[in-house]
């Protein structure tokens, strides 16, 4: 199955936005699955932490694997990293600074974006090889800190704001640097049906086409 797309940048550079299902039932994800796809969300997280989250993984990688990046978010331990491998998944997202998974990810080729919240834990986790660095919890220091933080990091460097992220927000943390967002209850809470999905993602989808289009004159 061919999901490279230009790596996690491609993947970005089709829609910066990270829909996080968190607490999603199999029985559910595929449909919930195509409303994102049709707002034009282009990767999607199942956290590790929701109902039975191998088999949706499984699900959405074989409805959508080919034309959307499926990963799992909420991992604490390197071991499973192989569990979502093997349900198709191929990205690894956690919530903390763990080297031990980033290689464990980077081994498995799978891409790797896990949590930081200071600037020795970023740079500890690009040198290991994440392939982008999640700030998280984003609300709690606000885009000044990822601005401050975007002067010392690598270039190349892709930083993503997760927590609290809203259409009210993605303006300022655009204007900060952020490569992309996690946006998890913002687009989905458990019990939310596949047109209140789509509805919710096509209002974030939109404002950061607004905040390009704005950037472009």
């Amino acid at each position: 199955m061919e999901i490279d797309s230009g790596g996690l940048r491609g993947w970005i550079s089709r829609c910066p936005l990270i829909a996080i299902l968190r607490g999603i039932r199999p029985n559910e994800v595929e449909s919930i699955g195509a409303a994102l796809e049709e707002a034009g969300i282009a990767i999607v997280e199942v956290p590790l932490n929701s109902p039975d989250p191998l088999q949706s993984i499984g699900t959405l990688a074989r409805a959508f694997g080919n034309r959307m990046l499926v990963g799992a978010g909420t991992l604490t331990d390197p071991a499973q990293v192989t569990e979502v491998a093997r349900a198709g998944g191929r990205l690894i997202v956690t919530p903390h600074a763990d080297l031990a998974i980033v290689r464990a990810a980077k081994q498995a080729d799978l891409l790797s974006v896990p949590g930081f919240f200071n600037p020795t834990e970023a740079f500890a986790l690009l040198k290991a090889g994440a392939d982008a660095i999640k700030l998280f919890p984003a609300e709690v220091v606000g885009s000044s800190m990822l601005k401050a933080l975007k002067a010392v990091l690598p270039r190349e460097a892709l930083v993503i704001p997760v927590g609290g992220i809203d259409k009210q927000s993605i303006a300022s943390w655009m204007a900060a640097g952020a490569s992309g967002f996690g946006a998890g209850s913002s687009i989905y809470k458990p019990g939310d049906d596949a047109k209140t999905v789509k509805q919710r993602a096509t209002v974030l989808v939109d404002a950061v086409r607004a905040v390009n289009e704005r950037q472009r004159f």
